[in-house]
């Protein structure tokens, strides 16, 4: 039969050339998923360790909180993660195959996320995990995924003092974040007298044990007080009169999840606001402000890498992705943008490897540099640590922040600093 006598391959034929049409109309950065096929990594050669790996998909998943206290700030990581893998599903996959998501809710409950976690790993195999936020679920997991040789994309700013083979962090550590942020409150604002409040786990807890190391030893300044509350909590009355009666200079806070909605409120209705005290927290992004309110947090300042407002082509481009995804009054985060690069270094470190075998994909990670990602630039530190940007935004009171502080250039990562151990 001549191909003059066949329709179908007239159709086939119109097909291809609207593939070929679609493939040139995305942007460079997504080429390189077209151009891996079946012939090139057939499922026996990628996959050599049982994961959950077919030639058409890649299952990965997800473990994140999406009820409980930190669901006010693990949602907006959940949704970035999906955004990254909907584009990168868009450009064609990962080897030519598709990424498939299985989502766990880890219910704001260490003990089920380490439970959560054996599941995606032992019983469905999955090839990665974007997951966790605080610190106290990160360390219940990690002997699961260290037992079992997973690789977790870890996406919040942390307390540092700790590197695993199995990690990546895509978010802050200590060197990064809290004393590059007192080292501006020092400076710009003069501060020297600290009043210290975070939420009660390990956190909060580390964090603020590195901030007094730096006060005292190096800034030489003083703490005037200490507090910690359990997750969840609401009443600060008692902590607000003690800060009355200290009068730091600087309120240094690391409360978490819904608790941020009451401290601040209470604040403000106390007359503790942004015009009369100065305060810097690690722990509020435009995520918690939705519950807080940019009329109680106005004047306040947080330490982070990133913030919606940055002016940059990739963030526009991030932003508007968002927005179009997930409506046009959604906000984005610090460790909502720390949770969409996941995905993107995953893509980049198994591309690199040819492989979704866990210890080639580690191995091809450090060195990996994200020129598109919306903070700005970043690469992989063989450490698993990201070279990233430190900033300050102040809290505005329709609940943007603007950037009034940048590191001059990227900030090694140092999960051991020397001299806060």
């Amino acid at each position: 039969m001549s191909r003059d006598s066949d329709p179908s391959l007239d159709a086939l034929a119109l097909r291809r050339r609207r593939l070929l049409q679609g493939a040139a109309a995305l942007p460079v950065m997504g080429l390189s998923g077209l151009s891996f096929g079946q012939g090139q990594f057939p499922t026996a050669k990628v996959n050599t360790t049982k994961l959950a790996v077919t030639d058409t998909e890649v299952t990965v998943g997800q473990l994140h909180s999406s009820t409980g206290t930190m669901a006010i700030s693990e949602t907006g990581s959940i949704q970035a993660e999906q955004l990254a893998i909907d584009q990168i599903n868009a450009m064609g996959g990962i080897l030519g195959r598709k990424i498939k998501v299985i989502k766990e809710d880890g219910a704001s409950d260490w003990p089920t996320f380490a439970e959560k976690s054996k599941k995606l790993l032992v019983n469905d195999k999955v090839a990665a995990v974007f997951g966790c936020w605080t610190s106290a679920s990160r360390k219940a997991v990690l002997p699961v995924f260290e037992k079992e040789n997973g690789l977790l994309y870890y996406p919040t700013f942390y307390e540092g003092l700790e590197q695993s083979k199995n990690v990546i962090y895509t978010g802050q550590e200590a060197t990064q974040q809290i004393i590059w942020g007192l080292d501006w409150g020092a400076k710009e604002k003069k501060a020297k007298t600290f009043f210290l409040v975070g939420s009660d786990y390990i956190w909060p807890r580390t964090s603020m044990k590195i901030a007094r190391k730096h006060i005292e030893n190096f800034q030489k300044g003083s703490v005037k007080g200490e507090e910690y509350y359990p997750l969840g909590h609401t009443n600060f009355n008692s902590l607000i009169n003690k800060i009355k009666v200290a009068k730091p200079d600087c309120i240094f806070a690391a409360v978490v999840g819904g608790s941020n909605v009451a401290f601040y409120k209470q604040l403000k209705a106390a007359g503790i606001t942004g015009d009369k005290q100065f305060l810097l927290t690690l722990a509020v992004t435009e995520d918690e402000m939705t519950g807080v309110g940019g009329e109680n947090f106005a004047g306040f300042y947080s330490s982070m890498k990133y913030f919606q407002t940055l002016d940059n082509a990739n963030n526009k481009k991030f932003v508007e992705a968002f927005k179009a995804k997930y409506g046009k009054d959604a906000v984005i985060g610090d460790v909502t943008q720390a949770g969409y690069l996941g995905p993107w270094l995953w893509k980049a470190a198994v591309e690199k490897a040819g492989s979704f075998d866990i210890d080639k994909v580690v191995a091809s990670s450090p060195g990996i540099e994200l020129k598109t990602a919306p903070e700005g630039y970043v690469k992989l530190d063989a450490n698993h640590h990201l070279w990233s940007k430190a900033r300050i935004g102040q809290g505005q009171p329709d609940g943007s922040f603007k950037v009034v502080a940048e590191s001059a250039e990227l900030i090694k990562p140092d999960p051991f600093p020397k001299g806060y151990q």
